[in-house]
């Protein structure tokens, strides 16, 4: 598959995932050029997307959206070769964090050392439990009413060890590609190997689907990881944020 194909398979199943996560909470918003999630009293997705470079035209219906949905966070897309993002550095715009878009083609199954259980959440009680350790790894939360109202859209998993919640993961298919989302493990959990089971188990859950490629976003924490296992990088995403 062509590096094309795979960046917009890419942000496909990142921007589906928004979407179709905010839709049962009435968060998705479609508003051309752009569409926006914003769901209330949680972290996630809450972003102001568009499928096209922007230009200067552009920022004052940017600006009308996140002023009446304030914390929006605007992911950009560095694909165009355009330098449109300097749009939104001189106009007061900051980064929040940079993520690394990476994709790895499916081949054999890793043997896991079967030293963590995972648990798909699908009652109220999983959903507490997920979305309260979430902000341990990550620095935003995710509403347990967004996870409620998902368990058939998107596969939330709880990850233990020794029986007790260290970890989250989220996986999302769309087509013949699966995302691997919301992988996290509480910090006092850290450096033990954990990551990378999850990790593992991620990418078989996704042969076992018939995919064909999984792709991710990467913080600096887990990029090392998903390099070893083989994910290749093919564009970086800046978060901006007002």
């Amino acid at each position: 598959m062509k590096n094309t194909d795979l960046i917009k398979d890419n942000i496909d199943n990142l921007t589906t995932l928004w979407r179709t996560a905010a839709a049962p909470l009435l968060s998705y918003h479609k508003n051309d050029p752009f569409q926006f999630s914003q769901i209330k009293n949680s972290g996630w997705p809450n972003r102001l997307w568009f499928g096209e470079d922007i230009t200067e035209e552009n920022l004052p219906q940017i600006l009308e959206i996140i002023e009446q949905n304030p914390g929006l966070v605007i992911p950009y897309w560095d694909i165009f070769g355009s330098n449109s993002n300097e749009i939104f550095e001189k106009n007061g715009f900051e980064i929040r964090n940079q993520l690394v878009a990476m994709a790895l083609k499916l081949e054999e199954r890793f043997v896991l050392r079967n030293i963590l259980s995972f648990k798909r959440v699908l009652n109220e009680e999983d959903a507490i439990t997920w979305s309260d350790i979430y902000p341990l790894s990550f620095n935003y939360v995710i509403s347990k009413e967004t996870i409620v109202h998902n368990y058939e859209n998107t596969k939330f998993y709880l990850v233990h060890y020794d029986e007790k919640p260290i970890g989250t993961l989220n996986l999302f298919q769309t087509g013949n590609v699966m995302g691997i989302h919301g992988v996290g493990v509480i910090p006092e959990m850290r450096k033990r190997g954990f990551a990378e089971e999850i990790m593992k188990f991620a990418i078989n859950e996704a042969i076992d689907a018939d995919c064909n490629y999984a792709q991710l976003q990467a913080s600096p924490l887990g990029k090392n990881i998903y390099t070893r296992l083989g994910f290749e990088d093919l564009f970086l995403i800046k978060n901006y944020f007002l």
